[in-house]
């Protein structure tokens, strides 16, 4: 496997380089938005709960990089290289500081868009997903239709819980 994660594809078919590259730039938009929100927060406001569901804005960040390996490494690909920590128990906070979440969201993005450069729309993805979310992707158009998805939707939730730490709004490109 190469330093990307992406030697198991069949390569890129060009006939969909203009649709590949219109989704590319919408989660790359997303993604620098999930940034945009956090900027400027400091470790206090990153790591604190200020919703009831008790998830904080950095283990939020961590959630988005673990769905980025999951859906294109462990599904596109069937596979990814084990983490260097184990699974936390509490789902959306983490233990981690925020310079190794951050490295690892951009590492996971990295990883998936070389993975998505390399392989086309339409593959069949060599890994699966749980039910019943895994049987609507048959191709990894779908797949990163879902990723644009998901950013965006977190991002959002970063955006409300932005406010509720010290009332800013409308941060980010969009």
């Amino acid at each position: 496997m190469d330093t990307d994660g992406a030697d198991d594809t069949n390569g890129t078919d060009s006939a969909d380089s203009p649709e590949k590259e219109t989704l590319s730039v919408f989660l790359a938009a997303q993604r620098a938005g999930v940034l945009a929100v956090v900027e400027g927060l400091d470790a206090g406001a990153l790591t604190t709960a200020v919703l009831p569901s008790g998830w904080t804005p950095l283990g939020l960040v961590e959630h988005l990089g673990y769905a980025e390996r999951h859906w294109f490494q462990e599904v596109v690909l069937g596979k990814a290289e084990p983490l260097g920590w184990p699974d936390d128990p509490a789902p959306l906070t983490t233990p981690r500081p925020p310079d190794v979440v951050f490295a690892f969201y951009a590492d996971q993005c990295r990883r998936s868009d070389a993975v998505l450069a390399r392989t086309p729309l339409s593959a069949a993805p060599l890994g699966r997903h749980s039910e019943p979310l895994g049987e609507e992707f048959g191709e990894v158009r779908g797949i990163v239709l879902h990723m644009i998805e998901e950013t965006a939707r977190h991002a959002g939730h970063l955006d409300a819980a932005r406010e509720l730490i010290d009332g800013r709004t409308g941060l980010g490109p969009r």
